[in-house]
């Protein structure tokens, strides 16, 4: 197993601000190779470091994230098969608390070696926004997705690739 990461620097309120994670070095559609994500982590920071959410927000505010295996152009619903991972933080700022709402995080697909979502495309996509940002500030969202390169038999791969071609649509 291994960890890949990605930062989102959303910098502007209200708007989708979109990374992606290049896969094509871990998906061989040749050997049939997929990548198999065993858990996803977002990690909230503010414009630096070591600041706070709230300075960096400065008022309330709900920051989302998502994860996905297709480019949809922004923000999806929970049933898009796209989907990989999700979360959402609420920043209560007049008492200084994080709260994370209800939804996929964190996103863990089992224990087992053979749990997981298998990812046949070649990028991840990342869209984050926050509904409010303070000033010239930024929140930086790092996406930490524990994975391992798996080989499918023809069958699974083909009933995969199908799936995420129909999703596409």
């Amino acid at each position: 197993m291994f960890t890949l990461t990605e930062r989102l620097t959303i910098s502007g309120a209200a708007s989708d601000t979109f990374a992606t994670i290049d896969l094509g070095s871990y998906v061989d559609v040749g050997d049939r190779q997929a990548l198999q994500v065993h858990s996803v982590d977002f990690i909230f920071q503010g414009t630096t470091a070591s600041e706070a959410l709230t300075t960096a927000v400065g008022a309330d505010s709900s920051i989302d994230i998502q994860l996905t295996d297709l480019n949809r152009g922004g923000l999806v619903f929970c049933n898009d098969r796209a989907l990989v991972a999700s979360g959402r933080l609420l920043v209560d700022f007049s008492n200084n608390s994080l709260t994370s709402e209800s939804d996929l995080y964190p996103d863990n697909f089992g224990k087992g070696a053979d749990d997981g979502r298998f990812v046949v495309n070649d990028q991840l996509y990342v869209t984050g926004r926050s509904s409010v940002l303070a000033g010239s500030k930024a929140i930086n969202v790092t996406v930490r997705v524990n994975a391992s390169i798996v080989s499918l038999n023809a069958k699974d791969f083909m009933a995969i690739a199908i799936q995420s071609t129909a999703a596409d649509n």
